[in-house]
């Protein structure tokens, strides 16, 4: 049995079979056969045309340049947080060196498959449940470096390993759907809140703006008002100093007395005649029914206030008309006259 072990053919890794040496050899592309002579290492054949010598050369190994894709069975590994996962993966590796492949180590394949795994327990034992998921990445990166570390010697590089499924148990599947729903309930809850708070802000910014504005357009009225009514009292102080320079003038000329005193007669029949309906207290004179005696009184008070001015204009007036009677003595007699 031993002797037939050692006579047994040697595993050809990811090929179906080894080629017969019949002196001339086709080499496919991306492979590499290892030849051995009387059962040493002779060469390695590249792609192409190659020539061995029958009997003394054979084809021990041949190995596949390619990347190869080797899926990593389903195990079980515990977190940080004693929690146990179901975890499978798919590796992907090439081979780097045909000699080290092929003399290095028995069976790459379940060499690294078994690297593989050992590799994912230790890591995921040093990480909780939530970091797990979160950093899958960085779990796929750490697993790459370990196994390229320890399979240097055997003429094989790990480009990439990636998890597939991680299976969690129904329990802790529960328990993380009920944490995923509270968590979106707080951020319901947040985002409402900050809703309202946008709202209350933007309404008591509008309030502001408002009064601002409103306080701004009450201003802005009363300095209108206010320089509408210096420009209309400017506008009446000129028409009354306007009709003050033409009263002045209207008396300066001749007959302007008398004109005078016939307007103030005038004025106090009517400010009399109102009396009784602008108060309920009236004040009558003595003699209420002699209307002449009324305008004699205004007259006389006209009179009275107009005579300074009347004797400095008799002063200046010429001597001819020394002899005629007074404008307001003719319009009294004239106003007595026709009240009688």
């Amino acid at each position: 049995l031993k002797r037939a072990a050692r006579l047994a053919p040697a595993p050809c890794r990811w090929n179906s079979g080894l080629p017969m040496n019949i002196g001339v050899l086709f080499v496919p592309q991306q492979e590499a056969w290892v030849v051995e002579r009387m059962g040493k290492f002779h060469r390695i054949l590249e792609p192409g045309l190659n020539f061995l010598i029958p009997l003394l050369d054979r084809i021990r190994y041949v190995q596949s340049l390619k990347e190869i894709v080797i899926n990593v069975p389903e195990q079980s590994a515990v977190t940080l947080d004693n929690v146990t996962l179901q975890i499978d993966g798919v590796l992907y590796l090439r081979v780097m060196d045909p000699y080290k492949a092929s003399y290095g180590v028995e069976d790459p394949e379940y060499a690294v498959t078994q690297l593989a795994q050992t590799t994912m327990r230790s890591e995921l034992g040093k990480l909780s449940l939530d970091r797990v998921f979160r950093e899958r990445e960085s779990l796929n990166a750490s697993i790459v470096d370990a196994i390229n570390q320890a399979s240097d010697c055997w003429g094989i590089r790990c480009l990439r390993y990636e998890i597939k499924d991680i299976h969690v148990p129904p329990r802790v599947k529960e328990s993380m759907q009920m944490q995923v729903e509270a968590e979106r309930r707080k951020r319901a809850t947040v985002l409402e809140s900050e809703g309202t708070r946008e709202s209350a802000i933007n309404v008591a910014e509008g309030q502001k703006q408002a009064q601002i504005l409103a306080s701004e357009a009450e201003k802005a009225e009363q300095i209108n008002k206010a320089a509408g009514e210096a420009n209309a009292m400017l506008v009446k102080a000129r028409a009354k100093a306007e009709a003050i320079q033409l009263l002045a003038a209207a008396l300066s000329q001749q007959h302007g007395n008398a004109a005078a005193s016939l307007s103030v007669a005038e004025q106090y029949v009517n400010a009399f005649s109102k009396i009784a309906k602008d108060s309920n207290t009236v004040l009558l004179p003595a003699n209420t029914g002699d209307v002449t005696n009324m305008v004699a009184q205004a007259l006389g008070i006209y009179t009275t206030l107009t005579k300074p001015q009347a004797v400095k204009n008799q002063d200046e007036m010429p001597s001819a008309h020394e002899g005629s009677h007074s404008p307001a003595t003719e319009v009294l007699k004239a106003e007595q006259g026709s009240s009688s």
